[in-house]
């Protein structure tokens, strides 16, 4: 790689149970630097004991976690690279990192990435839209993250331009259970439902055709907040429209799923107008 040095940045808070695995795959990085947000079950402990240096910060939210470690963590690398505790690096992906930052030119800020989103152990070919791209990999200095409900937008402006590195690396969403997978998906529920009654949407009917799959995801999500029966449009889409019938059985638990997800943005949405009538209790 020459002078070209790579750092990686690893979010966590109470992930014991995924930070070791995610760690060893990513021991071909110059520096491995965990944020995490005050952990009580040794997940500190456990990323010191793989080599990693720890940094305790607050989450308030994956951009602004990411960005303070951009901004304060003292990174030492020309790249970074931005994961959470439950994903893995492949060696196929490492050596496509390796090989795209190598040859990376000056307008390059960053790149975009995919990852497979794994059911257990089926991945989710199908139903998860594979691929979904996503920056995850910047140089420094030249990129940010933005905020966007519970998650970040895909892909920001950055000062430069993001090719993508096709080569996935591994997600596990459900590594901790489906009881945890639902606890988090409780609280993403809440700040969707705030953010749509607080920030009301522009409705861009052309960007349901644009050739950019982002921007026509955007647009489906856009559009579905105001159709009624949009908890059973959540299943069609991940089940009927993205072929997820082709992932089997987890194929049809994970849409089933995102449905009810869908279902608990509009309930509490739906009490959040109640409050602001004061009709709820």
């Amino acid at each position: 790689m020459n002078s070209i040095s790579l750092s990686v940045v690893v979010i966590t808070k109470n992930e014991s149970k995924n930070i070791e695995r995610c760690l060893a795959s990513l021991h071909w990085c110059h520096e491995v630097v965990v944020i995490d947000d005050h952990s009580t079950d040794g997940t500190r402990e456990r990323a010191m004991a793989c080599g990693a240096r720890v940094i305790t910060h607050r989450f308030e939210s994956f951009a602004k976690q990411r960005n303070w470690a951009l901004d304060e963590a003292r990174i030492i690398g020309d790249w970074v690279l931005m994961l959470d505790a439950d994903e893995v690096a492949t060696e196929r992906f490492r050596d496509a990192v390796l090989a795209a930052i190598r040859n990376a030119d000056a307008q390059v800020a960053g790149f975009q990435l995919c990852r497979k989103t794994m059911f257990f152990d089926h991945w989710l070919r199908y139903a998860d839209g594979f691929p979904v791209w996503i920056m995850r990999l910047v140089r420094r200095n030249r990129a940010r993250f933005v905020d966007s409900g519970h998650g970040e937008v895909p892909v920001p402006t950055v000062d430069g331009v993001l090719p993508r590195i096709r080569e996935p690396f591994l997600h596990y969403p459900f590594s901790k259970g489906l009881n945890d997978w639902w606890q988090r998906h409780n609280v993403y529920s809440t700040r969707e439902a705030e953010r749509e009654w607080n920030e009301a949407q522009p409705l861009h009917l052309g960007e349901l055709f644009a050739r950019d799959p982002a921007t026509r995801r955007r647009a489906v999500r856009d559009l579905a907040r105001i159709l009624p029966c949009r908890t059973w449009l959540r299943f069609f889409y991940h089940y009927v429209w993205q072929c997820g019938f082709l992932d089997g059985r987890a194929g049809r638990e994970f849409s089933s799923m995102m449905a009810t997800y869908e279902g608990m943005i509009v309930q509490k949405k739906w009490e959040l107008e109640m409050h602001c009538r004061g009709r709820a209790p």
